[in-house]
């Protein structure tokens, strides 16, 4: 128990998501907590993690849990641990809403895209049909999120393209797209930012700079492509061939990477194969499930085209393997299940209330202590 890695995880302290203050001691190495001395308050060492008040072993939860994220049918991972249903089904559901925390802490920070490509497809619910919607950076094959809907449409992608906006810095982007409408309304609306006059009133909304919007459009003759249209419909095609270069070395307009990424959700998320019985029962469910798998894909997945040449002495030449989080900047290694499932995301900062007068000198010791 190292209490100078850990923070508080009481949203009413002030002290609660900083590291290395000395406001942590530990509480009991017997029971494994720790106590703050900021407000008094003990916790475990779990907390914040998916193993908070579990009673199978980590190491089986751990193994649980690496077989859902890689597509083992529940059915299975019960007959094999002899565990009831309800207990994998509730592992599955806290390490999806687990995933989804680190992922907004963690990928969903402004960096330079390059490119970005999106796409949906179609899962089995019960009773229904589900679109999902997924984004991808090109050049790191980092998973960017998804969004769930009952109908495709504008519902479906604005909130995506939200996401992509979150993790993007003002830079040059090109958005490589299928002929859905709705992805140029919704870039378009989205990527935008006030242009303040000093005047009273909305202020005008103006799109970001070098923003291009690229349309691979396919025609199909009995389920089999028989033409191939791409067009830019916003930006210039001198841009736009500079940063598909930049950002896949050679190549056209192309929508390749985020199919590509499609056919590993519907390897591993059985909701999502086009011709197979199973479905989804809840919404819910998928929506757990799609964050547990892009977060592990994210994380803990090597892939053969990030990898890069190491030379030896001798002209021998080994190969680095990374992750998409390695490839962003995310990491600088490769985490494992376990690792990922013991990340605690820290609560937000404690921020000074805004009161009229000026501020007492006890206050003023609180905002130098823990808001610098």
């Amino acid at each position: 128990m190292d209490p100078q890695t850990v923070f508080c995880p009481n949203s009413a302290c002030h002290a609660r998501g900083h590291i290395g203050k000395g406001n942590i001691r530990v509480h009991s190495r017997k029971e494994q907590r720790y106590i703050c001395d900021e407000c008094g308050k003990t916790f475990a060492v779990t907390k914040g993690t998916i193993f908070y008040r579990r009673r199978l072993p980590q190491d089986v939860i751990v193994k649980i849990i690496t077989l859902l994220a890689f597509g083992c049918p529940r059915q299975a991972i019960v007959a094999a641990f002899e565990v009831d249903e309800r207990t994998v089904k509730s592992l599955e559901k806290g390490a999806g809403k687990h995933c989804q925390q680190v992922h907004e802490h963690l990928v969903e920070q402004p960096r330079d895209l390059g490119q970005v490509q999106a796409d949906e497809i179609y899962a089995k619910v019960q009773g229904a049909v589900l679109w999902l919607a997924m984004a991808i950076q090109v050049q790191t094959r980092l998973w960017l999120g998804g969004e769930l809907s009952v109908s495709r449409s504008g519902s479906l992608i604005t909130p995506l393209i939200q996401r992509v906006r979150r993790c993007a810095l003002c830079r040059p982007l090109l958005f490589c797209v299928d002929g859905y409408k709705a992805y140029v309304g919704a870039i378009r609306r989205v990527f935008r930012e006030p242009i303040r006059t000093g005047r009273p009133g909305r202020p005008r909304l103006r799109l970001w700079d070098g923003i291009h919007i690229a349309q691979v459009v396919k025609k199909y003759v009995r389920r089999r492509v028989v033409d191939v249209t791409r067009r830019v419909v916003q930006g210039s095609p001198a841009p736009v061939e500079r940063l598909i270069e930049q950002t896949q070395g050679s190549g056209v307009i192309n929508t390749a990477y985020i199919e590509r990424l499609h056919a590993t959700f519907r390897s591993r998320i059985t909701a999502l194969v086009r011709r197979g019985r199973a479905l989804a029962r809840q919404v819910g469910t998928l929506h757990e499930v799609m964050y547990l798998v892009g977060t592990v894909y994210n994380f803990c997945t090597q892939h053969k085209s990030l990898r890069v040449p190491l030379y030896l002495p001798g002209g021998r030449r080994r190969w680095l393997h990374r992750t998409p989080a390695i490839a962003a900047g995310i990491t600088d290694h490769r985490w494992t299940v376990k690792e990922l499932l013991l990340f605690r995301v820290p609560p937000p900062r404690w921020t000074p209330p805004k009161r009229r007068g000026r501020p007492s000198n006890a206050m003023k010791e609180l905002v130098a202590q823990w808001c610098t």
